[in-house]
């Protein structure tokens, strides 16, 4: 799951200070599935704009909401904001920055404004409310070895190689050992699975042409 957070409205107000109109868009998607950037959150972002531009005595303008099924989907978004594209000179877009930039890439024409910060790609604890780093997509997988649990994403320093010193007692040193040390993890889930074998395999250095960017997938 993308994370998301929505950016303050002050600063979106500084965003949009020298538009004509203003089209707020949602994404039903990654945004929408966790109420930052959904249909719900678009028309509210336009009612606080419209209050925000009151209390700061700026001048009206035209601002509505709108959603899309996914915006990281150049079809869909394309064909559900073209109908809408002659009224407005201006996108805010909740969703991540991917659907930013799709929306740029659909009309490239029209200024577009993101109204979140993308946070990072996780996991979600539910129960906990809680999300959890789980996947840098490198292109390169190594789960299989290491009990699946990713030691690029999930290490502070992204070591192939077993823990560094700075782990104590299963703890790492990098969030003042409040954090477990992933190779630690990485140790245990091998134990139990009875693969300790792969535990001291020697992986060379990272190829990292495999996460070459910008990144183009066929």
């Amino acid at each position: 799951m993308i994370v998301l957070e929505q950016k303050p409205l002050d600063q979106i107000l500084e965003y949009i200070n020298d538009v004509g109109s203003l089209l707020v868009v949602g994404c039903d998607g990654c945004s929408g599935i966790y109420q930052v950037g959904g249909e719900k959150q678009a028309k509210t972002m336009k009612k606080l704009l419209e209050m925000g531009m009151k209390i700061k005595g700026k001048k009206a303008i035209k601002i509505e909401a709108t959603t899309v099924l996914r915006q990281c989907d150049l079809r869909i978004t394309a064909t559900t904001i073209r109908p809408l594209t002659k009224e407005f000179d201006t996108f805010l877009s909740l969703a991540c920055g991917i659907g930013v930039q799709t929306i740029a890439k659909a009309f490239p024409d029209k200024l577009v404004i993101p109204g979140t910060d993308t946070k990072f790609l996780g996991m979600q604890e539910r129960e906990l409310g809680e999300f959890a780093e789980m996947c840098r997509a490198c292109g390169d997988c190594v789960l299989y070895e290491t009990g699946g649990i990713c030691p690029i994403a999930r290490c502070a320093k992204s070591l192939l190689n077993g823990p560094c010193g700075g782990m104590v007692d299963g703890k790492c040193e990098v969030g003042d050992y409040t954090r477990d040390c992933a190779w630690y993890l990485i140790y245990e889930a091998l134990k139990r699975q009875g693969r300790l074998d792969l535990y001291k395999k020697f992986r060379p250095p990272r190829d990292w042409s495999y996460k070459a960017q910008p990144q183009e997938i066929k």
